[in-house]
């Protein structure tokens, strides 16, 4: 695995979840904005949507330093009831940029006053 497969993999959280609940019952409360404000946060923009299968939204958390992720809610149904995976990629683009190890063997480089 390359270093830049293994930073991006880092920028990413994935949960899985056997809920007791139908498909249609888990949609609801994700797809419903009077359902999911209660336990997600109110900075949330709808990206995608593949109706009773997955759900993709844009968030900002509501506390310094308001990092944006992806998160993205995949359905499928089980024995009776729903599998619910979580992904969540951090996507903010101030963490992008990653400075250079001081070990680098670079040239220094001065800038002019």
């Amino acid at each position: 695995m390359s270093e830049s497969e293994a930073r991006e993999r880092t920028k990413e959280l994935v949960f899985a979840y056997q809920l007791d609940a139908p498909p249609e019952k888990v949609w609801r409360a994700l797809s419903i904005p009077a359902f999911r404000e209660r336990w997600l946060p109110a900075q949330v923009e709808a990206l995608s949507s593949v109706p009773g299968q997955e759900l993709r939204y844009r968030l900002r958390e509501d506390e310094p330093p308001f990092l944006e992720s992806v998160v993205t809610f995949q359905l499928a149904p089980n024995d009776g009831g729903t599998e619910l995976r979580i992904v969540q990629s951090l996507t903010d683009t101030r963490l992008s940029a990653s400075p250079a190890p001081a070990n680098s063997n670079q040239k220094l480089m001065l800038r002019a006053a």
